[in-house]
């Protein structure tokens, strides 16, 4: 005796579970204050820095337009590395400076001299900012990270650069994106037969048909006939 092998769900067995829901649309696009520092960059820098990029190299496809946004990033990157750059400058002068501002740190006098020797404020300026550097480095590695990190977005920058020169050399092989429909003009819609409108199909009549529609009869006595339109005499 055979025995029946059921193939339906057993009490046992738990559905697939399903994977995280897809995020809604909005969430999905690309909000460029997503990547400013708070506090310290313009949240829509990187929206002008695109709008800049596009105006200038008119992308044609969305691929393209991803290269740009990509080239703004970097941009961004990169003006992000000089304000580090001012960062450091500023900490290494702090080095040396008390809290009224002024500097701990003078020219010794015998190198300056005995007034026979003009010294500018600015260049002691300069020995604080110098000895400043010097005690960073001495710490620790920062100046060294820095130029990895501003080398890096020079050629995140690169990249993108040569993304989109290759994006572009594919033009002829990419289709664009299609346009936006136009909307149909005025006289357009008055064309366009209403929807409870019923085209009437004329059917063709013979040569023999056509003239005697446009024949006029003529009477008995050779005189045309009159017409029932025209007004009696």
């Amino acid at each position: 005796m055979r025995r029946s092998h059921n193939s339906g769900p057993k009490p046992d067995d738990k559905p697939p579970a399903a994977g995280p829901p897809a995020p809604p649309a909005a969430a999905r696009e690309f909000r460029a204050a997503d990547f400013a520092v708070i506090r310290l960059e313009d949240f829509q820098e990187i929206a002008r820095l695109e709008a800049d990029l596009v105006s200038v190299y008119t992308p044609v496809n969305s691929q393209e337009r991803i290269a740009l946004r990509r080239m703004a990033l970097a941009q961004q990157a990169i003006f992000r590395a000089y304000r580090l750059e001012a960062g450091l400058c500023a900490s290494a002068m702090n080095e040396f400076c008390d809290g009224r501002g002024d500097l701990t740190l003078i020219m010794n006098a015998q190198f300056v001299g005995d007034g026979d020797i003009e010294i500018t404020q600015g260049q002691n300026r300069n020995m604080a900012f110098a000895e400043g550097f010097q005690r960073m480095v001495a710490r620790s590695d920062v100046w060294t990270v820095f130029l990895r990190y501003q080398a890096q977005a020079e050629r995140n920058y690169r990249r993108a650069l040569e993304e989109f020169e290759r994006l572009r050399a594919l033009r002829p092989e990419l289709a664009p994106n299609q346009p936006v429909p136009q909307a149909p003009r005025e006289e357009e819609l008055s064309a366009v037969p209403s929807p409870g409108h019923k085209r009437v199909r004329r059917r063709r009549q013979s040569p023999a048909a056509r003239s005697a529609v446009y024949t006029t009869p003529l009477s008995p006595a050779g005189t045309r006939a009159p017409s029932p339109f025209e007004a009696p005499t």
